[in-house]
């Protein structure tokens, strides 16, 4: 029997890459985006044609991760059509480039609601379905900035891609009795096959960010072109796509709970080893050592 599956910030980049893997492997794949009638209609509409032609179930699905109403509409739509939800993968989030100093606190706090708070507003409405199915699958797409070598300029970001990862870990454990499954897919600097860097942010306080373009001159571009240079050839987002597909193809229980996709290899693994390791050990100290596996 096929999954069925919701992605968000599925319009481009690795969401739209892993909803297409997904839906190659027979699976019925919900493409989660915003604004499918009018900015993103070119997205839904190149979804729907990709499903025609390939004779599979892509789907999008009106989703803006940032608004209660519409989370709750789209979890809403896809219980009525099919009455579970298998597999729920949190793909949506933004990145902003520049010197943090130069970020207003209300762009953190937009930043924070798009990678962390709309992983929590898609939550709150598909896990109690999952939880009363006891079963499924949850993906979180975090970022190796987490815990690897992180260049100046990107704060906000690995900040709030920080903070969501910690949320993941919390609700592995949280979600093991009831028989859901969590796997943590960590991506470390892609920079073909995805929009991130073309459409970062960019700071509003336009006199901090010329200070420090004093003392660090064309840093980001900088930044880029030696990530580029660090990625081995072949490296493309589809490498993520593919390990997400994987994962969901893989037997319950037998889903890995951390993956790394790091071409550049900026050392997120080997941080991530130790922190896992560690997490493992306390949980068994204190008795709490069924948390660690997702059980029916």
């Amino acid at each position: 029997m096929s999954d069925i599956v919701v992605i968000t910030g599925a319009s481009s980049g690795f969401g739209a890459l892993t909803a297409r893997a997904l839906a190659d492997t027979g699976n019925t794949v919900y493409a989660g985006m915003r604004q499918t009638a009018s900015r993103n209609a070119p997205q839904a509409e190149a979804a729907a044609g990709y499903g025609a032609r390939h004779g599979v179930d892509l789907r999008a699905i009106e989703l803006d991760v940032t608004s209660q109403e519409s989370v709750d509409a789209a979890i809403t739509h896809v219980i009525a059509e099919h009455g579970r939800i298998d597999v729920l993968i949190h793909n949506a989030g933004h990145m902003v480039t520049g010197p943090a100093e130069a970020f207003t606190p209300e762009q953190l706090a937009e930043l924070y609601d798009v990678n962390v708070l709309s992983t929590q507003r898609v939550n709150r409405a598909a896990l109690p379905h999952m939880r009363a199915a006891g079963k499924g699958l949850v993906i979180w797409v975090s970022s190796s900035s987490v815990k690897g070598g992180t260049p100046p300029y990107l704060a906000p970001y690995f900040a709030a891609k920080a903070g969501m990862d910690s949320l993941a870990v919390s609700y592995a454990a949280e979600l093991a009795r009831w028989g859901v499954e969590t796997s943590i897919v960590v991506p470390g600097s892609f920079t073909s096959g995805t929009n991130h860097f073309a459409h970062s942010g960019h700071p509003a306080d336009a006199a901090i960010e010329a200070e420090y373009e004093t003392k660090y001159p064309g840093l980001m571009d900088q930044v880029a072109r030696k990530l580029a240079a660090l990625a081995p050839e072949g490296a493309d987002a589809s490498l993520v796509s593919g390990e997400i597909a994987r994962i969901v193809a893989l037997p319950a229980g037998q889903r890995p709970y951390r993956v790394h996709i790091d071409p550049a290899d900026d050392g997120s693994e080997e941080v991530s080893n130790v922190a896992d390791r560690v997490r493992r050990e306390f949980l068994t100290r204190v008795g709490l050592e069924d948390l660690l596996v997702a059980r029916r």
